[in-house]
């Protein structure tokens, strides 16, 4: 967890330097990151978006229809002063594509999300519009959390961990590496989700989550591995 050193979102000394970004990945969850720099653009102009690479066969059409460049496959950047972020919603293809990129200075954050007190955001993370995360929160690189989730206090989130749209993670909760957590499920306070869970949309976890177990439900039952 946190395994670099992670970026205060309060700490206005840090200089502001002019940034140039690309999105890995075409898909739409990349689509939705570039939506994101848009509107961190808007409020800072010394950030800037390249456009998108994917090494698969992305749609061009529905690229264009959103004004998004397509710059082709990911040696498209070598050896250029682009930051790369992951547009992958998926946890293990995150942390398998962050081997090939250098981690980038800092985390995405939306304008309209809301970063409370003593929180510490590692390089690479996403936070959406409407994503909340109340105070002493620790999220780890490349970990993503979508649309209107929220963290609560005293929260530790790993790396490459996906917070899906409307989730709710509430008080002192540790959630291991790797981790996916579907759209709107709760995680009840004091608990801890191990390394490459999943916990299954609209769950309500009521214990602690063993690694690589899979659990979906209300309460939220282990369904694999048992």
């Amino acid at each position: 967890m946190l395994t670099e050193p992670a970026l205060s979102t309060l700490d206005h000394s840090i200089p502001t330097q002019r940034r140039s970004i690309a999105i890995l990945g075409a898909g739409g969850h990349g689509r939705e990151l570039v939506d994101i720099v848009r509107d961190i653009h808007a409020a800072d102009r010394h950030i800037t978006l390249l456009g998108i690479v994917d090494d698969g066969t992305p749609d061009l059409a529905l690229l264009a229809r959103s004004g998004i460049r397509f710059l082709g496959k990911q040696r498209a950047l070598e050896g250029r002063n682009i930051e790369i972020y992951l547009g992958v919603g998926t946890p293990a293809v995150r942390a398998t594509l962050a081997q090939s990129i250098d981690d980038p200075s800092s985390p995405l954050i939306h304008p309209r999300a809301m970063v409370g007190s003593d929180c510490r955001i590692g390089v690479g993370a996403v936070l959406a519009a409407g994503a909340i995360v109340t105070t002493n929160v620790e999220i780890g690189r490349h970990t993503h959390i979508n649309v209107a989730a929220s963290l609560s206090h005293d929260c530790r989130i790993g790396d490459f961990v996906t917070i899906s749209p409307g989730v709710r993670v509430t008080g002192n909760v540790s959630v291991g590496d790797g981790v996916f957590i579907g759209a709107g499920a709760t995680v009840l306070p004091g608990l801890r989700i191990g390394r490459d869970a999943t916990v299954g949309a609209g769950a309500v976890v009521t214990k602690d989550v063993r690694s690589g177990a899979t659990v979906a439900g209300v309460p939220a039952r282990q369904t694999s591995p048992r």
